[in-house]
């Protein structure tokens, strides 16, 4: 729960960064109250880590969920509101990976309405009962209970705490906590009474038709049974280094903007006082007077600039690495696909795609069915396997001559730098005329050396 707060936060963005206060960004020590409300209330966020958030939900989810001709067909129609909130099965589904992004883990609970025990299959369905898919946050789940059976850990007991609005005369609402409490085949939610003390609804506690919890955890950052980290914890915490650091920049940025008046014996024989502006002169009877504007020397503000840079590019790498391979493929292997690398990304939606086929077979165990089907979530994005250290490597060998001008741009559009449809060998006759001009660069290329460039 600790670990999860910052990236909770950062998903706010600046006004949450802001509400925040002193928990991110620290009062200097002297800084008066005032002067630090006043560089809070200027700072804002650089939010890498949402745009990473998003962009990596873009990639599995932004194509539809492929449904397996297995599911069965009571389940099919359901699935375009499976939270009987307006959401389909690909908003919902989306909505839940992006919390697990964020937290490292989250849950879906396969609930189902409250019935008379007097119903029928029949007249639930007539009705319109039937189950229905209830995102679970990580922060929700107050505690849980499990036991190891025949080498399995099943969950005997959890705790959801909620909040519901309520009606409140006859215009208001007003929103009431209450805590779910989930056991095989029970359900018992508690509520406070005017004494703030927990008792059971029992119109909403009662027996269910199922022997075990419906409710799947979705992990992300796995550490453990029920347990988790947030897998871009290290990049939300160079977010808030970022947001720290800009938050100096711009405050120096101010300072420097506003040069001091030094001034040193501006007496006169009259005593009059000195006023400063346009069409003025300012005369004095002492021989060593002196009047000027002391600024900034810039060092600062450039080591300050050097230190967001430095830090943006860390945030690119880190936020990079879930999309890079953990199987690396050899030069034999790289037209091949019996052997591609997995990202952690990918082994991410994996795991989900088994949280979602749970989902379904516990739908179908409400309504006694034996199974729930199948489905496929995407995983045919291409990896980012473009590594800017092994970019430059391959032009320093073109330069040098070790590598063909042919094998450059076969690699280029292996790479997905130029179009699959490149015609090679006109680029490479290209190529080798601008060879006869200058080349562009004069010293050999080295690999994280600053004082080279590749362009």
């Amino acid at each position: 729960m600790e670990a999860i707060e910052l990236p909770q936060t950062l998903m706010g963005g600046t006004r949450a960064m802001r509400k925040a206060g002193k928990k991110y960004l620290p009062q200097e020590p002297g800084e008066e109250n005032q002067a630090y409300e006043h560089r809070l209330a200027k700072s804002t966020l650089y939010n890498s880590f949402k745009k990473t958030v998003h962009s990596m939900v873009g990639k599995p989810f932004g194509v539809p969920i492929t449904l397996g001709t297995d599911i069965p067909a009571e389940i099919v129609p359901w699935l375009e509101d499976v939270d009987r909130q307006g959401r389909d099965l690909d908003t919902f589904a989306r909505d839940v990976f992006r919390q697990c992004l964020v937290d490292g883990i989250g849950f879906i609970l396969v609930d189902y309405p409250v019935v008379k025990a007097t119903l029928n299959l029949a007249e639930e369905r007539a009705l319109g009962l039937r189950p229905f898919w209830v995102h679970v946050q990580a922060k929700q789940v107050i505690g849980w209970k499990a036991q190891n059976v025949n080498g399995r850990m099943v969950l005997t007991q959890v705790r959801i705490k909620e909040c519901v609005d309520v009606p409140d005369g006859e215009f208001g609402t007003t929103s009431r906590d209450q805590i779910r409490v989930l056991e095989p085949g029970s359900v018992r939610v508690f509520v406070q009474n005017a004494k703030h003390e927990w008792v059971i609804d029992p119109e909403l506690s009662g027996p269910t038709t199922l022997d075990f919890i419906p409710l799947i955890p979705c992990y992300t950052g796995r550490t453990g049974f029920m347990t988790a980290t947030p897998p871009l914890e290290d990049l939300a915490w160079l977010c808030c280094d970022h947001w720290q650091s800009k938050s100096d920049q711009k405050h120096i940025l101010h300072v420097a903007r506003v040069p001091l008046l030094f001034a040193r014996k501006l007496q006169n024989a009259t005593n009059t006082p000195v006023v400063v502006g346009p069409n003025r002169l300012i005369n004095s009877d002492q021989a060593d007077a002196d009047l000027k504007y002391v600024e900034h020397t810039g060092k600062a503000i450039e080591a300050g600039r050097q230190d967001l840079t430095d830090t943006e590019d860390m945030m690119r790498r880190v936020a990079g690495e879930l999309l890079t391979s953990d199987v690396q493929k050899t030069a034999t292997e790289a037209g091949q696909e019996t052997r591609e690398g997995e990202s952690s990304l990918k082994a991410m939606v994996r795991t989900f795609e088994d949280a979602l086929e749970q989902a379904l077979l516990f739908t179908a165990a409400w309504i006694k069915l034996p199974s729930g089907g199948s489905l496929k979530v995407n995983r045919e994005w291409r990896e980012d396997t473009v590594d800017p250290q092994e970019l430059a490597v391959m032009l320093q060998a073109v330069v040098q001559g070790k590598i063909t001008l042919k094998a450059w741009v076969l690699y280029l559009v292996e790479k997905e730098l130029l179009p699959p449809d490149t015609d090679v060998d006109a680029e490479v006759e290209t190529l080798k005329l601008e060879a006869e001009q200058p080349l562009p660069f004069k010293t050999p290329i080295v690999p994280g050396d600053p004082g080279t460039t590749a362009a």
